[in-house]
């Protein structure tokens, strides 16, 4: 069944409130604890790393209750609908300054970030679990995983770029104030960009068999029994630890060693644009070259941009050109990597329902904000620590050791990682080629053989061809 375009923007329209929140948090709520609030980077970094570790357990267990959910308005709508309201309430508590001082202040923020992150999980884990049900065709699903990226990309872009002025302007100058109506502000366009979705789209790919509920003990087997999601998680999780050490520290970065804060915006602004330039070009340049290819390409790009902001930032730390140019070429690839995560995930589900004979997309994509999560604790973590452990002081000249730790961390750290990202995609990531055209195969037999032959027109038989030679294309 084809899917409508109203259908496919509906969808997409969804991650710009739900990117929105997850860039206020990912970018801000660490300078705000810091800067705002005075609390200690190392207490941080480590509320940080334990709230992740608790997602570990939680996130999963999340995807588990999704796929043994069954109601008329299906198995996601509901969880993304629900998730959304209270985490958008959650948010709010996260920037408010309630008076607290002291431990009371630490138990607060510890509280309200853990439960945010699992309200989070509420929502995102069925919103990305909706993809490989909207369509099984292999280009449409190219297509439409670029939808919601390229709007997340827009959210990001206006976060990470306005966010500082937008708090400055709503708080006349106070950062407290500030960032509470920010919140807010945020927090509506996430309820009214969810609430599209949740009107506007429908799952078509569900197996039409009566599927057992998925028990623990068979949630396990998915993960562990799954071989290209295992090499799916190791790759991503690399490179997103790369991309989320970036993020956590890049505004002190530029506030601290480039000795301006301008600079962040700048940096941040062009890398937005950059990012949805590379999601508006991906189906087009995966036709042209493979999906290795540019896959490899997602991750090569960015190591030449972080390496140029690491010269740049030696030989000329305050040139906007360089900086920008830097920003530019990191997250162009990063947006061919982005494209290129979001359809392989999708062929994973497709990979597991065809091995293990059973469909568990919510657990499966829950993996995706487990792996999110995980990136962001480790940034945070490393962030928070080499703040501590150099001596930062907020709002302060830094010391010549603070200085040499942050452009280590922003540069040097997260080019490895992303390599370490390229040696497992070539080494161990086979849902590529022949393998994903037997699995299409396999699969498409087996929803005729559930929907009847007769509902299968000639349409559907040339839909089917069609996917497997572009597979055959993409060896």
């Amino acid at each position: 069944m084809k899917i409508t375009s109203k259908e496919k923007y509906s969808f997409g329209i969804g991650a710009i409130g739900k990117d929105a929140v997850y860039n206020i948090v990912a970018i801000y709520f660490m300078f705000y604890l810091t800067d705002v609030l005075g609390i200690s980077a190392g207490f941080i970094g480590g509320l940080f790393f334990v709230a992740r570790i608790w997602d570990a357990v939680n996130d999963p267990i999340m995807g588990l209750v999704v796929d043994n959910t069954r109601t008329k308005w299906g198995k996601f709508r509901p969880w993304i609908l629900i998730g959304t309201i209270i985490n958008s309430i959650v948010l709010i508590f996260l920037f408010t300054d309630c008076g607290l001082t002291g431990k009371p202040l630490y138990v607060y923020v510890s509280i309200m970030y853990i439960i945010w992150g699992m309200t989070y999980t509420l929502m995102d884990v069925p919103y990305w679990s909706m993809l490989p049900n909207l369509t099984s065709d292999k280009k449409e699903r190219e297509q439409i995983s670029v939808i919601p990226r390229i709007f997340a990309a827009l959210a990001g872009l206006t976060i990470s770029s306005l966010g500082l002025k937008i708090v400055n302007i709503l708080g006349r100058g106070n950062q407290r104030n500030g960032f509470l109506l920010f919140a807010i502000i945020v927090s509506v366009i996430f309820i009214v960009t969810i609430s599209i979705t949740v009107k506007n789209t429908r799952e078509h790919n569900s197996s039409q068999v009566n599927q057992e509920k998925t028990t623990l003990k068979q949630m396990i087997l998915v993960l562990v029994k799954n071989d290209q999601l295992i090499a799916f998680l190791a790759l991503v999780l690399l490179f997103t630890i790369g991309q989320q050490i970036i993020a956590s520290i890049q505004l002190y970065y530029f506030k601290y060693v480039t000795g301006s804060e301008g600079l962040f915006t700048v940096f941040v602004s062009f890398s937005g644009i950059a990012t949805i330039c590379g999601l508006f070009v991906f189906p087009k340049i995966v036709e042209k070259l493979s999906r290795i290819k540019v896959h490899i390409l997602g991750c090569a790009l960015p190591i030449i941009g972080i390496l140029l902001l690491l010269i740049a930032g030696v030989i000329a730390p305050q040139n906007s050109l360089l900086v920008g140019l830097s920003g530019i070429i990191y997250s162009f690839g990063g947006g061919f990597f982005s494209g290129s995560q979001t359809v392989a995930l999708a062929d994973v589900v497709d990979y597991g329902e065809y091995k293990l004979g059973t469909r568990n997309e919510s657990v499966i994509f829950s993996m995706q904000t487990l792996l999110v999560k995980i990136s962001t604790a480790f940034g945070g973590l490393l962030t928070g620590l080499i703040l501590a452990t150099t001596g930062y002081v907020p709002n302060a000249v830094q010391s010549a050791s603070t200085i040499n730790g942050l452009r280590i961390v922003m540069t040097v750290v997260p080019v490895i990682f992303i390599l370490l990202s390229i040696i497992v995609y070539k080494k161990f990531y086979k849902l590529n080629g022949e393998l994903l055209s037997k699995v299409i195969l396999t699969l498409e037999e087996k929803r005729r053989n559930e929907y009847g032959a007769l509902t299968v027109d000639m349409g559907e038989i040339s839909d089917i061809e069609n996917r497997i030679e572009l597979t055959k294309s993409n060896k």
